[in-house]
């Protein structure tokens, strides 16, 4: 049989040093701007193996240091799904007392989501808008939680330090995006189709991981 890889740490290891290998290959005058975003984009292509996200990935009004911030001074992460709260590291979180909720699940959505005939992700913002402090949203799979962001905000309903906005789909997703790329609302953005609870989640990890100098973490 073939040798193989076994330790954890190095196959994360080698996974960095072919993605970053790869990079060259595909454009040898790529430059990341800065080393927190290429923390955040080659964590998104290591967890999707999509170097799409070279690109795709956009950032908004320096979003990635506000999330720093916000996770620092013990905010509030708010995440569209249960899977992409499962998928972020809460090691770190905890360190600086820093909340994460979904709300998407509580009874209160389901209500108040079938009180107003919107969807549960939607009613789940209107929810955790009452939080008090900084708030971070997180959206992996709902274009109608970006979209109820944006109309909160415009109403001024509602207070936000930034959006991750990454949902992934067909109707709605690629549109959510790229109005919420051109708002006000410091974000950070998988412009077209493309994206998903498992990259929301890896993005936050990436930014709370750089805090501590922590670049390969699995």
């Amino acid at each position: 049989m073939n040798q193989y890889i076994k330790k954890p740490h190095k196959i994360t290891n080698r996974s960095f040093e072919i993605i970053h290998e790869e990079i060259s290959q595909i454009n040898p005058e790529y430059k990341f701007s800065s080393p927190l975003q290429e923390d955040i984009i080659v964590r998104a292509i290591h967890t999707t193996a999509d170097f799409d996200y070279m690109n795709n990935l956009v950032f908004n009004k320096n979003a990635e240091h506000i999330i720093q911030k916000v996770i620092q001074n013990g905010g509030h992460l708010i995440t569209d799904t249960n899977m992409a709260l499962a998928g972020i590291n809460k090691k770190i979180l905890d360190q600086f007392s820093c909340s994460y909720h979904c709300f998407v699940n509580d009874t209160r959505a389901f209500k108040l989501a079938k009180q107003e005939g919107i969807t549960r992700s939607m009613a789940a913002i209107t929810l955790a808008s009452q939080l008090k402090g900084p708030k971070v949203y997180i959206v992996g799979n709902a274009p109608t939680a970006i979209y109820q962001l944006l109309e909160s905000v415009e109403a001024e309903k509602i207070d936000i330090e930034a959006v991750v906005g990454v949902p992934v789909g067909f109707v709605g997703a690629a549109e959510s995006k790229l109005k919420l790329h051109h708002s006000n609302i410091p974000s950070i953005v998988a412009l077209g189709r493309k994206g998903g609870s498992n990259l929301a989640a890896a993005i936050i990890n990436a930014i709370q991981y750089n805090i501590q100098g922590i670049i390969h973490q699995g």
